[in-house]
Parts: structure tokens; C-alpha cells; sequence
């Protein structure tokens, strides 16, 4: 039986290679998991190994192959690391999901430096240097997605998301336009999904009051589920949208509407 939220469409990535970073947990295990069952191979991303390996095996039990790679995303390293794992054994890559990132609430007075510092450095300078490493193998193929997760906090003031969260997330939606402009001429589709609120370990410790608030702002009266933003990722990664480039796609129930 079909678990909720998954795809219906089968086979959409048979064979094709893809990293997604920061995807030991939610929404980056649940992108990892939809690729898989769409035929796709992958090389995995986190800091924790167990967590890792445990995807790792869901992901081989689907029938795909899968490698991972432990390490500070904020590091070139890790991209570097990232780039040759998937080359050295698939000998190919055709899917890059840059989607670790970390979040902050903090007020603007409250935000040191050094927070500033390492949210842009997590959540927009690793794209970066993912992109610097995996780029060259898909423009030697003529061929490529790349898909960066940003967030509704990237467009538009949010009361649970810090200011270095909203900018480092507007950053990762300009990067798109014009990694996507740069590298259409090379076969190379770029894109952007932006979340809003969706239920994770976070969400779990809301009380009901704020629960309800929040329901009360989203159209359909629920939270999305990692699934959800996972089945977009499919779709950019796949055939289907041939013909979408540089979008920022809000996948939010209705709550943001840009």
C-alpha cells in the first residue's frame, strides 16, 4: 500500500545519481527516500553516522544503491568529499538537493556575530560550495538539476524564523536565478523550493493554542509534511518539468502566496 504523502508516479529517476545533503532527518530524508523509490541512487549527507547508515538501509530496501558522507557541510571539504563519492562510484551525477540548513529564532538584538556568521555559512555559502564541485561534472555531461531548499522565510518577514534565517534563505532564492541563468546554456536546470510550515520535531512541541493559530492561517487547516516538499523535489528532479527554470516554488498549503 502507498504510505500518505508519497508519490503516485513510479520510475521518474531510474538510474539517475543524486546528493542531498542534510538528509539523515526530515526534509532531506524524506527527498532522499522519494528519489530512491523513483529508481534514483544516492549519496546522502549528515553529521550524525548512525543516523546516516539506519537511511542508508531504507534506502537499499527500496531496491537503489546508496553511499554516505559524514561532515560539516559549512566545510568545502564536504562538498569536495561529496562530489567525489558520487563519482567515484556512480561515475555520474545528475541530481544535486542542497537542502541542509538550520534554522534560528533569535530577535534581531539577540543574534551575535558569530550566529550570523554560521547561518549564512550552513545555509547559503555550503550551496556554494556544493555547486562548485558538482557543476563541472554536469556541464561535462550537458546535463543536470540542482535544486536548492529555501523556505517562505525567504520571501516574505516571519515571526518564527531570525533575520540571518529570512536573509540566508532570500540569498539561496537570488543564487538560483542566477545559477539557472548561468547554466541553462549547459543543459543544467536550477531551481528552488520554499517551504512554510511543516510539522518536524519543532512543531511537536508547540502548544495547542499556537497550534491552532498557526492552522488558522494556512487555507487547507493543516501543516505540510516533509512528504509534500519531498514530491516537489521529485518533480524538479525529473523530466517533468523540462521546461521550468529559476523558480522559487512555495509549497505551504496557501499560507504565502508570491
Amino acid at each position: 500500500m502507498k504510505k500518505e504523502g508519497r508519490s503516485c508516479m513510479s520510475g521518474l529517476l531510474k538510474e539517475d545519481v543524486a546528493i542531498v545533503t542534510g538528509s539523515s532527518r526530515g526534509i532531506g530524508r524524506s527527498t532522499a527516500l522519494a528519489f530512491a523509490e523513483q529508481g534514483a541512487n544516492l549519496v546522502i549527507h549528515g553529521t550524525q553516522i548512525e543516523a546516516l547508515e539506519e537511511v542508508c538501509a531504507e534506502i537499499r530496501a527500496l531496491g537503489s544503491r546508496c553511499e554516505y558522507v559524514a561532515g560539516d557541510i559549512g566545510e568545502y571539504a564536504t562538498a569536495e568529499r561529496l562530489a567525489k563519492t558520487a563519482m567515484e562510484t556512480y561515475g555520474k551525477i545528475d541530481v544535486l538537493v542542497n537542502n541542509a540548513g538550520v534554522n534560528s529564532r533569535h530577535s534581531f538584538q539577540e543574534i551575535t556575530p558569530t550566529e550570523w556568521d554560521r547561518m549564512l555559512q550552513i545555509n547559503l555559502t555550503s550551496a556554494f560550495y556544493t555547486c562548485k564541485c558538482v557543476v563541472p561534472f554536469m556541464m561535462q555531461r550537458k546535463s543536470g538539476k540542482i535544486i536548492n531548499m529555501s523556505s517562505s522565510a525567504g520571501k516574505t518577514a516571519h515571526p518564527n524564523a531570525s533575520v540571518c534565517y529570512g536573509v540566508s534563505k532570500a540569498g539561496i532564492n537570488s543564487l538560483t536565478q542566477k545559477l539557472a541563468y548561468d547554466l541553462a546554456p549547459y543543459g543544467i536546470r536550477v531551481n528552488a523550493v520554499c517551504p512554510g510550515p511543516i510539522e518536524t520535531d519543532m512543531t511537536k512541541q508547540w502548544s495547542p493554542e499556537y497550534r491552532k493559530e498557526i492552522y488558522n492561517t494556512i487555507p487547507i487547516h493543516r501543516l505540510g509534511k516533509s512528504e509534500d516538499v519531498a514530491n516537489v523535489a521529485v518533480f524538479l528532479a525529473s523530466e517533468m518539468s523540462a521546461f521550468i527554470i529559476g523558480e522559487s516554488i512555495n509549497v505551504n498549503g496557501g499560507k504565502y502566496m508570491n
